[in-house]
């Protein structure tokens, strides 16, 4: 999720994690995390979303944010484990940065020659400590312009991509990346709000009533949350950024 001001991730969440082993099969662990000033709050479980008391704490704490990532896993690499769960944190350019893959990537074994290292077995967090060596390599100490950032990370994503599937979510609270390698979807919430009526469980609500006109939200998912709104779909290969809760234009 990606916003123009703080704002809290309990409806969605709420059908998110109904996907952790209810409606769909992707039961081994899951993580959520939440960028606030300069912080991070992180929580992870190796337990399946559906019954974990963390995920429960989550549908009923309002935490405001305004970029949250949060996963479901289904493992295909790396045992069921803690710290095998999505998302991964690292720190870079003096900023947390968080990421998590939905995908596979078979014999992708670069070289990590810096200070980036998985703590886990996963293909995942093995391809974010990758990123984040790149990314150290080609800019130094210092962080770029979000132009130069983009379009190393188009790069960067495309390298990995061909090992296999990497659907993937990146920030570093001041933006969201997104980038599509099979399917990813997204939708804009914004003035006039309407209700929504979530996919996965008999909830619903009027945004109109907890809103006001200014804000902004943007929600990127693997397979749309809702079933009576508007999800646009990315285009396999695309990188998308998401800042103040709209699709940046590229140029």
């Amino acid at each position: 999720m990606n916003c123009n001001v703080p704002t809290d991730i309990v409806f969605s969440f709420t059908g998110f994690a109904m996907r952790g082993g209810q409606t769909d099969t992707h039961h081994d662990g899951w993580g959520i995390a939440f960028f606030e000033g300069a912080g991070v709050r992180h929580f992870v479980d190796h337990q399946a979303a559906v019954s974990s008391p963390i995920a429960e704490l989550i549908k009923r704490y309002p935490i405001k944010s305004r970029n949250v990532i949060a996963h479901i896993r289904k493992a295909t690499q790396g045992q069921v484990a803690l710290e095998n769960c999505h998302p991964f944190v690292r720190e870079l350019w003096g900023q947390y940065w968080v990421f998590a893959h939905n995908g596979d990537l078979k014999a992708f074994a670069p070289v990590l020659d810096g200070p980036y290292r998985p703590v886990g077995t996963t293909d995942s967090e093995l391809a974010f400590c990758y990123i984040m060596q790149q990314l150290r390599s080609r800019f130094g100490t210092e962080r770029p312009g979000r132009a130069a950032l983009r379009a190393a990370l188009a790069v960067l994503t495309q390298e990995i991509a061909a090992y296999g599937t990497f659907n993937m979510l990146l920030s570093s609270g001041a933006e969201l990346f997104a980038h599509c390698s099979t399917h990813l979807v997204y939708l804009v919430r914004q003035f006039p709000f309407d209700t929504a009526q979530l996919s996965d469980e008999d909830v619903q609500v009027d945004f109109s009533q907890v809103t006001t006109p200014d804000d902004r939200v943007a929600i990127i998912v693997t397979q749309p949350l809702t079933s009576n709104e508007q999800w646009t779909a990315f285009r396999p290969g695309e990188l998308k950024v998401f800042v103040d809760g709209m699709p940046e234009a590229q140029l």
